[in-house]
């Protein structure tokens, strides 16, 4: 998505390069399970764009109560 044009008008090259939001890998799976690479490109830039959706928000609190290293089981998906 970074070097779509749509983005590189949106956002400055060094927008693009060091405006990362840091995740662990419980809830980066579970941000792309939610929406896709363009809905978040468009609607959430930000870490406090991200925490303002009910669903993630919901899921970070959830995974807070969990221990330190706990790795939540994907849904398991149906095979056609």
């Amino acid at each position: 998505m970074h070097n779509k044009p749509r983005y590189q008008k949106r956002y400055s090259r060094e927008e693009r390069l060091t405006a990362i939001v840091w995740l662990c890998h419980p809830c980066h799976k579970h941000i792309h399970r939610l929406y896709s690479e363009r809905e978040l490109a468009d609607r959430f830039a930000s870490l406090e764009a991200l925490m303002s959706d009910d669903d993630i928000r919901a899921f970070v609190d959830w995974l807070a109560t969990k221990p330190a290293g706990f790795k939540p089981k994907s849904p398991v998906r149906k095979r056609r």
